[in-house]
């Protein structure tokens, strides 16, 4: 992981754009193509992806980009650090970004339905009730950046391990495209174990698109429980 921040820092600055572009357009290509398997394999048929959808996903990505870029940006100028370590602090540097960024987002969240921010930006996501793969990527670009500043503020605030945050910016994507799936591919019992049944799982957020009302948490369910907005099914 160091070695790739040190090879670009050799780059020319078109050269890291097209990088972290690619990284991006990557990272989608493999949540909609595992995305739509894991739909095929269960049997369910896919929903029509408008061109409209493609526009907003292609948007995404840019401006996805522009935050990768930002981020690196800080980084290089010594706004961002970063440690290199391969310690414990993997696992604890990992544990405060995911619950740091799931409290963050889960009050964003809520607020941006609470406030015009609904109908101006939000409802757009909003749009499908049952949704699928590329669902994660039709944002308003105001979210999008949003979502993205938060990632940076939280960046600047706390030194955090390369490894984490690569192991944080994984597990994300993951938990994106459980919550875009439209299907549950967790069965009863493993939900309802005593980890497992605070996540963030597919039902947890299909029910959200479903009722704007509830459960508006990303990777847990921890905030809705204590905000009363947790609807199990």
């Amino acid at each position: 992981m160091p070695v790739i921040l040190e090879y670009l820092l050799h780059l020319s600055i078109p050269a890291r754009w097209a990088v972290f572009l690619a990284e991006n357009v990557l990272i989608t290509f493999l949540v909609l193509l595992i995305g739509n398997a894991v739909l095929k394999r269960s049997g369910v048929v896919k929903s029509t992806i408008t061109s409209r959808d493609w526009w907003y996903c292609v948007l995404t990505n840019v401006l996805n980009t522009v935050v990768t870029y930002a981020g690196y940006w800080l980084w290089e100028k010594g706004m961002i650090r970063i440690t290199m370590e391969e310690s414990w602090q993997i696992v604890t540097h990992f544990l405060l970004l995911f619950f740091a960024m799931d409290l963050l987002m889960f009050v964003f969240h809520y607020l941006i339905h609470k406030t015009f921010l609904f109908k101006a930006v939000h409802h757009l996501h909003h749009e499908s009730v049952d949704p699928s793969p590329i669902d994660l990527f039709v944002l308003h670009p105001v979210e999008t950046i949003a979502f993205g500043s938060l990632w940076i503020c939280l960046l600047i605030l706390f030194p955090f391990n390369i490894y984490a945050i690569a192991i944080y910016l994984t597990v994300n994507v993951i938990f994106g495209l459980a919550g875009h799936l439209g299907l549950e591919p967790l069965p009863e019992e493993l939900r309802n174990k005593p980890v497992v049944k605070f996540l963030g799982t597919s039902t947890f957020h299909h029910n959200h698109h479903r009722n704007v009302e509830y459960n508006f948490g990303f990777y847990t369910s921890i905030w809705d429980r204590m905000l009363g907005t947790y609807k199990r099914y």
